[in-house]
């Protein structure tokens, strides 16, 4: 039995990838069943701190089994499209972009 073998059976990661989007961290992971079906764990993770000012992670997981893939995506990519021509333009969002529009390539140089 080869080692990548044995490792599926496990039901170790097949795949994983972690992507920073500001204070969260996302998790996509894909995983087997017992059965070796593929199927894809999405993970929330956000920096917290306790009363003690100890900090820990807070996580949310969902679990999606590829027969759910496709009404997932297009539900996800709706709500997507819904929040961008319909969601208002926050004093942040406009503070953020004016300062990052502002730099130049000369700025950079100095």
């Amino acid at each position: 039995m080869s080692e990548d073998f044995e490792k599926h059976e496990q039901g170790e990661d097949l795949y994983a990838k972690s992507i920073r989007a500001g204070k969260r961290t996302y998790f996509f992971d894909v995983k087997s069943t017992k059965g070796g079906d593929y199927y894809l764990t999405i993970t929330e993770s956000k920096k917290r701190f306790g009363q003690d000012g100890k900090f820990f992670f807070e996580k949310h997981k969902i679990f999606l089994y590829k027969e759910d893939f496709e009404k997932f995506t297009e539900g996800l990519h709706d709500a997507v499209d819904f929040i961008k021509q319909n969601a208002p333009v926050l004093e942040t969002e406009t503070a953020e972009q004016t300062s990052s529009s502002s730099v130049s390539f000369e700025d950079l140089g100095k």
